[in-house]
């Protein structure tokens, strides 16, 4: 059994796939299985997956069930195949369809997980990547940038959750090793016996949040069980992402950069906003930080009422899923192992 199970979960991601695999192909660390979860592509994924890798574990579902069910999927495939004793030193790479690794991003970040035992996730530098000439299949090529796209998850006292560095330029100031709040789930990787700890019933990730927040949701749970999370800068890869915003960002971009967003996707973010505090914030912590929250949650629907009025939808399905979410919270709070001001440092 290998000591890494790659996970990619593709929806549509035809496009992408090729330079992932080739990336995948070349890394210098070798011990891993590669597995991919599709999430009912209809633009040949299936098909160039079959054919031209056979060698790759392909689950075929006939729907897009979202982001967090298709990596549980893979993962309890995997965690299944792990002995239990050999959990700790085994991992689970997340993996966005539209990455591109660097031949030694595996090699750093295996090296530093295994030195790390008290750490229970880890990221990498994650770049831009951009393509030019797309419609010219001739002249068409992916430009890897020097522009950050994630070294890690920050959060805020306002629990706003950014990428760390997202959209500056990368000259060396995200370069020191370092713990982290949490990892992105476009490229994470997590230690198997840790997922096992923190999972809540079957679930890793949440499903009920379908899509957005479920690394975030992740990251608050492990921070409560008190596992750290590590920044490994040496691992280096590159990101091609869809909707993008800098994490130095004034309302009026974030404004812009939302409205970007397919309106179900952007409603889907503030309600998984609202479910991953509910399930994870300490009681005593979520006392001190009303001040600052509500008022910003007060505005967010206000916003939603004048210019997204079909999004309104996900008040009805926020309280609908808020008994299982309390019920989560419940099994939460009964693993806790550290004490409010431990994570509270987390949101300065």
């Amino acid at each position: 059994m290998s000591k890494v199970s790659l996970n990619i979960v593709t929806w549509n991601g035809l496009r992408y796939l090729p330079e992932l695999l080739e990336s995948i192909d070349a890394q210098t660390f070798r011990d891993f299985t590669v597995r991919v979860i599709d999430n009912g592509s209809d633009d040949g994924t299936v098909e160039y997956l079959a054919e031209q890798r056979p060698d790759i574990m392909l689950v075929r579902n006939v729907k897009n069930h979202g982001f967090a069910a298709g990596h549980n999927q893979a993962m309890r495939f995997a965690l299944d195949r792990w002995d239990e004793a050999d959990q700790e030193m085994c991992y689970v790479l997340c993996c966005n369809q539209d990455i591109i690794l660097t031949p030694d991003f595996l090699e750093h970040l295996i090296e530093d997980a295994d030195a790390n035992l008290k750490a229970g996730a880890f990221c990498g530098k994650l770049l831009r990547a951009y393509g030019e000439n797309l419609n010219d299949d001739a002249l068409k090529e992916t430009v890897r940038s020097e522009r950050i796209d994630s070294t890690g998850l920050r959060a805020n006292r306002w629990r706003r959750f950014t990428d760390r560095g997202a959209g500056e330029m990368d000259q060396g100031q995200y370069n020191e090793e370092r713990e982290l709040f949490g990892v992105s789930g476009a490229l994470a990787l997590y230690r198997a016996s840790v997922l096992s700890d923190t999972k809540l019933g079957k679930d890793y990730f949440d499903e009920d949040l379908f899509s957005y927040r479920e690394d975030v949701d992740l990251a608050w749970r492990m921070q409560s069980y008190g596992w750290q999370v590590r920044y490994v800068p040496d691992a280096v890869a590159y990101h091609w992402r869809g909707i993008y915003g800098k994490e130095k960002a004034g309302p009026f971009s974030r404004i812009r950069n939302r409205r970007k967003k397919r309106p179900f996707f952007a409603a889907l973010s503030t309600r998984n906003q609202w479910i991953v505090m509910l399930k994870n914030e300490h009681w005593f912590n979520a006392i001190l930080s009303l001040p600052l929250v509500l008022p910003l949650e007060f505005t967010r629907v206000c916003y939603m009422i004048i210019f997204e009025p079909r999004s309104l939808w996900i008040v009805p399905s926020f309280f609908k899923l808020m008994p299982r979410t309390l019920r989560k919270r419940w099994a939460i709070s009964k693993n806790r192992r550290v004490k409010a001001s431990s994570v509270r440092k987390w949101f300065r």
